[in-house]
């Protein structure tokens, strides 16, 4: 069977061909000069560069042109923290908060925890962030009594280091569902990227040894710096 390729997917080669040697930071040539090298439109140029922008080869600022991206993609791992994963790897993690409260959780998370009628849980809302530059949007719920959490949050900047050295909550075993998103103006604000940017949705729920859900968790990265790694024994 014979497939033909968009037309802004065969461009998209062609520019990552030309780019390829290309030190970080370097403009690289405008659309309209694109489209008549590659005899193209600029439209299909525009597609084209936008895939490399989602897939981190290429930055897009506004008033400022495209220029070649710094090989900046992270990696985190299923039960690891957050901030130890990204120290292995020689980046600087850090979190803002942005709100910890106690919640009336809606159906969703109710359902994920198991929070009887009435119940509340501890709402927390962070932007993850790597080498200053911002990574994620993580809204976290979790079931327990966990008394000062925000100010153990801000002591430990891990919260499955708080969780553990703290509250003794240690999570067992987590379930991930990982899915392309669009970013929403707010996401897009916190995060510094366009509304409608893709986005790696990644929803866990983590249990304990006694598999008692314990956590269940929201985030939404970056698609043009994130990885997600997910292994397995057998």
């Amino acid at each position: 069977m014979n497939i033909k390729s968009p037309k802004y997917h065969v461009v998209m080669g062609q520019i990552a061909a030309l780019i390829a040697e290309t030190e970080p930071g370097s403009s690289i040539p405008t659309e309209r000069e694109l489209a008549s090298q590659f005899v193209t439109s600029r439209t299909t140029v525009r597609q084209a560069l936008a895939a490399l922008a989602a897939d981190g080869r290429v930055a897009r600022t506004w008033g400022s042109g495209t220029v070649v991206a710094k090989p900046n993609r992270v990696y985190v791992h299923q039960l690891t923290s957050y901030s130890a994963d990204l120290r292995l790897q020689g980046h600087s993690p850090a979190s803002q908060i942005v709100d910890v409260s106690r919640v009336k959780p809606d159906r969703e998370v109710s359902a994920a925890l198991r929070v009887a009628a009435g119940g509340k849980v501890y709402r927390v809302e962070r932007v993850r962030l790597v080498d200053d530059e911002p990574l994620a949007l993580e809204v976290a719920h979790l079931n327990g009594k966990l008394p000062r959490l925000r100010q153990e949050l801000e002591r430990h900047s891990s919260l499955y280091t708080a969780l553990r050295e703290v509250y003794d909550v240690k999570l067992a075993r987590a379930e991930d569902i990982v899915e392309c998103a669009l970013a929403s103006p707010r996401e897009g604000a916190l995060l510094g990227v366009d509304p409608g940017a893709p986005m790696l949705a990644v929803h866990r729920t983590g249990y304990d040894a006694d598999d008692a859900p314990v956590e269940y968790t929201r985030s939404v990265f970056r698609g043009d710096r994130f990885r997600f790694v997910a292994r397995s024994s057998f």
